[in-house]
């Protein structure tokens, strides 16, 4: 499939735009469908938290990583979706309940019973189907974290938190080069 995340395409013939067209691939109906409704799920909680800045950053951001996070687990593996990008948005409600615990202390616990619930499912998932892009999953998932985390905890940084974190994703995509072509 043209446009998806292969380590080969991204690193050797410097097709890094395949990190931002996978998000919009996908393999098949029931993997479009997974990920449309894990996005309604929270997209809408995600719009009442964050500004739109802040929500296209997350998304970006945390799809890409994933994507990075796909190719230097699996450099030779190729890879669509947007998972990572969804699980960054988990990430970043997760990060912005963190943020805001104290305050918030029975929202929060259900939250994390929730979230729990909705990785250990996706980690089953991914150990029952080996063509589910676990570390796709995790990257998200992380930068999403932190992103979310540090927007709820900074809301008017919004700008220089995307930028920064474009950085960081740029340095991590030379680095892999680096690593993988030497």
């Amino acid at each position: 499939m043209r446009g998806e995340v292969h380590g080969y395409e991204v690193l050797y013939l410097e097709e890094w735009y395949r990190l931002i067209s996978a998000m919009f691939l996908h393999n098949g109906l029931t993997h479009i469908l997974f990920n449309m409704v894990s996005l309604y799920m929270v997209g809408s909680v995600m719009e009442r938290l964050f500004s739109r800045m802040a929500y296209l950053g997350i998304y970006f951001v945390s799809g890409i990583v994933g994507g990075l996070f796909f190719i230097y687990f699996n450099p030779n593996g190729s890879a669509v979706g947007a998972s990572g990008a969804i699980f960054g948005i988990f990430g970043a409600l997760a990060g912005f309940s963190f943020v805001y615990r104290k305050t918030h202390t029975a929202q929060f616990m259900e939250f994390i019973k929730q979230f729990g619930i909705i990785l250990l499912l996706n980690f089953l998932l991914g150990v029952l189907f080996e063509n589910i892009a676990m570390s796709a999953h995790i990257g998200g998932l992380l930068s999403g974290m932190l992103m979310g985390a540090l927007i709820a905890r900074f809301p008017f940084w919004v700008v220089w938190i995307n930028l920064s974190f474009t950085l960081l994703m740029v340095f991590f995509y030379y680095y892999l080069q680096w690593l993988y072509i030497g």
